[in-house]
């Protein structure tokens, strides 16, 4: 069987070559970083696994905004109820493009719609049902369990800076809750080493159990990310990687250290092997990438495998 932690899904190239000599200068030598320092930190919708047509949580409460809308039909006159129940995921898919280019008018009424489905419901029965989704629900466009919508190269880096000592993290705009019942067995990442956004919380007493409120306690993305990153982890992370402009701060967070680490910035480029090519989002982060110290990767030219089990060169998939 490969071993997962020798890249083998990467191509041979300039961006693979500069991972592997970062990990080397960090690892080994008299200049080699403590091991508790070895700090690595990776968004995940769109990073880590398919984000398009829409990142998976809204998939998730996409089927419970149809059956509210069911229930109530006033509400299907309205967003983002009415896209659930028309099907238009063009819509909730703009919604985040919008947030990335600095429009949050549309993810302020999805946000505000999570709210609803989550008050009063304790952290066991939301973690039931997020782990019920994922155990059934398929990817809309690859028509594939989620767990193989992951993308291979970077599950094996994962595995590959496990391997060199460092300690993997996941910070996400996604709700950290939503997250936390499928990343260890699809990134191998325990639910403590989870950090993403998150609605408040609170204790009911008379039942000893944990409840949601219904509004946002904080939104991780942007200029959040490395201050959730601090809260949580109390260190300056040593390796970045990312996929849009919200990811920014945190790949200059990881950069621009008293030690620069390194940023990796995914381009999804690819026309034929994976769901949907797209720079939206993610426009003022390629621009400044040269500048910022990004490295690129092309998922077109630097990626071998996109998803496990689909191998070969563009050319090779239909």
């Amino acid at each position: 069987m490969d071993d997962p932690a020798q890249l083998r899904s990467w191509n041979q190239g300039a961006t693979r070559d500069a991972i592997e000599r970062f990990v080397l200068s960090v690892t080994e030598g008299a200049d080699a970083v403590p091991v508790e320092e070895r700090i690595a930190v990776f968004d995940n919708d769109g990073t880590l696994w398919s984000e398009k047509p829409m990142p998976t949580q809204l998939h998730y409460v996409v089927e419970q905004w149809r059956v509210a809308a069911e229930l109530d039909p006033e509400l299907a006159q309205k967003q983002p109820y009415r896209a659930a129940v028309s099907g238009d995921l063009a819509w909730l898919g703009a919604a985040i493009d919008k947030h990335y280019s600095g429009d949050d008018s549309d993810l302020g009424v999805i946000l505000q719609a999570l709210g609803g489905l989550t008050d009063g419901v304790s952290v066991e029965k939301y973690a039931e049902s997020v782990a019920e989704f994922f155990a059934t629900a398929t990817h809309p466009v690859l028509q594939r369990r989620y767990a193989d919508a992951v993308y291979q190269p970077m599950v094996e880096l994962l595995r590959y800076l496990e391997q060199h000592g460092f300690t993997c993290y996941i910070v996400s705009g996604g709700e950290r809750d939503f997250m936390r019942p499928m990343t260890q067995s699809n990134y191998g990442i325990p639910p403590e080493r989870v950090i993403g956004s998150a609605f408040g919380l609170g204790y009911d007493a008379e039942k000893a159990v944990v409840r949601y409120a219904p509004s946002l306690a904080f939104f991780d993305d942007g200029p959040e990310k490395p201050v959730r990153i601090w809260s949580r982890i109390g260190r300056r992370p040593l390796f970045a990687a990312g996929n849009s402009n919200g990811d920014m701060p945190m790949l200059d967070f990881a950069r621009r250290g008293s030690r620069p680490g390194l940023a990796l910035l995914i381009h999804h480029d690819d026309d034929s092997r994976e769901d949907t090519p797209y720079d939206a989002g993610a426009e003022t982060a390629l621009a400044s990438a040269v500048d910022a110290g990004y490295i690129v990767v092309s998922v077109r030219d630097d990626w071998e495998t996109v998803f496990p089990g689909v191998s070969g060169s563009p050319a090779d998939v239909p």
